[in-house]
């Protein structure tokens, strides 16, 4: 295996004033460059993908909630005006493939050979520091090992590190006890199960056509995946549709309809509630997965289940979407000295903002550099959806604002930088009209969603760090209160929302 150094290449700063790295090419970790090179601080953004937005372009085919305005970062749109790029003003929301093609490439384009793909993180540490050291960590710059696609294995130096890699491909597993079910390896292996965003519509279409197909999960990916199956339904009636929850009611998701304050969100909890209600997908609650068990051909698996009831078996199924939710990889982290929440390996002062317990809408209050930091681990920041940990509700918007603050810090203006904002429209974060066609907004069609479409009058919140979750409780509500714990109230209502 080659081994060579980042630091004899032109595009790597000299030994003594070494780069920030951000690790990960995706929205935040190219907002994170955008804002280090408006700072004029030397950087480097390391993609283990071919591609910038590789995670993304994986779940391409799927439409966002979120409009473009709360997308893109505002340092970004300052650095790609003078190519004459501007935010799209389509009035719907992009896909996962259009936030690619239409700002992270152009985006990456600016900002120059600082950018490389094929380059994956396989480690951090501390230059001539193992985790067990700690004595002078914070005067030690950061050892990033790098390996490239040609198998060539390298190490850079770092100022400080920026982890904006994300969550995507560290699927949890379908097993109720965090762990694997048994026999899952052994089903994803005779391909009978699938990621939590298959192409339903499009290049997977054949395999869902006229098949059974099981989604576990109770999130926003189990909620597009079934609405694009029922849509195969209407075409083909052999197909049967199953969907298994570990709670007992899914009010979560199907949310608030009109009361969220993206209306996208608030649309598809409301097509799977009626999809639901009318029998089109069978909903099994309170199934906590244990075994997957082959069908004597292979084509066909029957999972076992623990229910209030007792064990219960779904048969027959041919497709398997395991849609239940993301972990961090914290292996290529293991000799740093990490403060984390115990539960959702999220830094320690974000886990109680996010918990999934009491948390259902992702509605945080502002946090910056002081929040993501870590005490035996100055410099190092966990940004992005991995911040969250295994919490499921992160946004792009909240992503932007967490590296304009860590940045700010870096290069040393504290006011900036503890003066964390969100800047939200006088009703919250909402879609501009998503349910309109841009032919219908052409021709003077508007929508019904009230002020969403009136002209923005935005709103700036501010807060120092320091202040409390209550005062700050800013965000995307979906019109349903509560997280987990809520559940057990409302499951304990005989009319429960899913019926």
């Amino acid at each position: 295996m080659a081994v060579r150094t980042l630091l004899s290449t032109p595009f790597s700063t000299s030994a003594g004033d070494p780069p920030v790295v951000v690790i990960g090419a995706g929205p935040v970790g190219l907002a994170a460059a955008a804002h280090l090179s408006t700072r004029g601080l030397p950087f480097l953004v390391l993609e283990a993908g071919d591609s910038v937005g590789a995670a993304v372009a994986q779940w391409g085919h799927i439409r966002t909630f979120t409009p473009w305005r709360y997308i893109v970062d505002s340092a970004a749109e300052k650095l790609l005006a003078p190519t004459g790029w501007s935010v799209p003003t389509t009035r719907r929301s992009p896909t996962g493939a259009e936030v690619v093609t239409q700002y992270l490439t152009p985006l990456a384009g600016v900002l120059g050979d600082r950018v490389h793909t094929g380059a994956r993180v396989v480690a951090v540490s501390r230059e001539g520091l193992d985790r067990s050291r700690g004595v002078g960590r914070e005067t030690r710059p950061f050892v990033v090992r790098i390996q490239h696609r040609d198998g060539a294995v390298e190490d850079v130096r770092a100022r400080a590190v920026l982890d904006a890699s994300g969550t995507w491909g560290q699927q949890n597993p379908l097993g109720s006890s965090g762990l694997p079910a048994l026999g899952e390896q052994v089903a994803r292996a005779a391909g009978r199960l699938t990621g939590p965003l298959p192409d339903v519509l499009g290049a997977d279409r054949a395999r869902f056509a006229g098949r059974t197909t099981l989604v576990v999960g109770m999130g926003h990916s189990a909620a597009n995946t079934l609405v694009a199956l029922a849509e195969i339904a209407r075409e083909n009636r052999d197909t049967r549709l199953v969907w298994a929850i570990r709670g007992t009611t899914a009010r979560r998701l199907f949310g608030g309809g009109a009361a969220d304050d993206l209306p996208d969100r608030g649309r598809l909890g409301s097509d799977l509630q009626g999809l639901v209600s009318s029998g089109a997908v069978e909903l099994v609650r309170g199934f906590a997965t244990r075994e997957l068990r082959l069908g004597p051909d292979a084509t066909t698996v029957d999972l076992v289940g623990d229910t209030a009831e007792g064990e219960r078996t779904i048969a027959g199924v041919h497709n398997v979407v395991g849609a239940t939710g993301f972990r961090p990889d914290l292996d290529i982290l293991a000799e740093l000295r990490l403060d984390l929440d115990i539960g959702l390996q999220a830094p320690r002062a974000i886990g109680p903002l996010v918990d999934p317990a009491v948390h259902s809408c992702g509605s945080v209050p502002p946090h910056g550099w002081r929040e993501l930091a870590h005490d035996a681990e100055p410099g190092f920041f966990v940004v992005g959806m991995k911040s969250y940990g295994r919490a499921p509700t992160f946004l792009i918007t909240t992503g932007n604002e967490q590296v304009r603050s860590v940045v700010a810090h870096l290069a040393g203006d504290h006011a900036a930088a503890d003066e964390v904002q969100l800047v939200l429209p006088e009703t919250g974060v909402c879609s501009s009209g998503n349910a309109l066609t841009d032919v219908e907004v052409g021709s003077g069609v508007t929508s019904a969603g009230g002020s969403c479409d009136a002209p923005p009058r935005a709103a700036v919140e501010t807060s120092s760090v320091s202040q409390s979750l209550e005062r700050l409780a800013v965000g995307l509500a979906t019109g349903v209160p509560d997280g987990r714990l809520g559940d057990e109230l409302s499951a304990s209502h005989p009319a429960s929302q899913e019926e």
